[in-house]
């Protein structure tokens, strides 16, 4: 049965007009986002399906355009409005941390970076560069691929930071496979980019390790 033949109470747009987005499933959410399902299925049933095909909302967002497209219904116009949707949420929380403290905003730093790396499939590394108020100057991915000391090169964090004239970063890299802990290769690795960074008066705050749904910092467990 097509939504528009449903209760009103029942179909996901009217619901979430009475009582907010946060009212809904992940499937309904989809369901208003794509407008319309496909024959037999809809728009609540392809919305089941693109979160049983990626097994989460967070590895969905992160899918390439051709991962995305093999779902019967959907295709590049519906890939570029949701990457579109992503980056507005991103551009919307990265203004949120750019206008105060970065560390009186622990949460927004939290969603920013799971839009960043939660749903990569692949390993990245990435830096927030600060200003002295801890107001966030600029964010780059500087490396992916299976990070280790070898692969991430301190030189190149210790060029970016000079190049934004930051007075502190905060560093972030993503676990694809969910694993939230640190491994003993994270931990090197922060420390050896602590000592680099510290050579030129430039403070780093905080190592998250974004592992969707969880962010793991290790500022909070005393590592830093």
């Amino acid at each position: 049965m097509a939504i528009h033949d449903w209760p009103e109470d029942d179909r996901p747009r009217e619901r979430l007009i009475k009582s907010g987005a946060s009212a809904l499933s992940d499937a309904e959410l989809l369901a208003v986002f794509l407008r319309t399902g496909v024959k037999g299925k809809s728009a609540v049933d392809l919305g089941r399906q693109m979160l049983q095909e990626f097994g989460s909302l967070s590895k969905l967002f992160g899918a390439g355009i051709n991962d995305f497209s093999r779902i019967h219904g959907l295709g590049s116009a519906k890939y570029a409005q949701l990457q579109a949707v992503l980056e507005l949420a991103k551009r919307a929380i990265c203004e949120e941390v750019r206008q105060a403290d970065i560390l009186h905003s622990p949460q927004a730093v939290r969603q920013y970076l799971q839009l960043m790396l939660g749903g990569r499939a692949y390993e990245s590394f990435a830096v927030l560069f600060l200003d002295v108020k801890n107001r966030l100057l600029s964010s780059e991915e500087l490396f992916r691929g299976t990070l280790d000391q070898a692969s991430v090169y301190p030189r190149e964090v210790l060029k970016s930071a000079l190049k934004h004239n930051a007075a502190s970063v905060i560093l972030a890299h993503n676990h694809p496979s969910g694993a939230c802990e640190p491994s003993n290769a994270d931990r090197q690795l922060t420390s050896k980019l602590q000592q680099a960074l510290q050579l030129v008066d430039i403070r780093v705050l905080d190592h998250f390790i974004v592992a969707n749904p969880h962010v793991y910092s290790f500022a909070e467990h005393g590592l830093l």
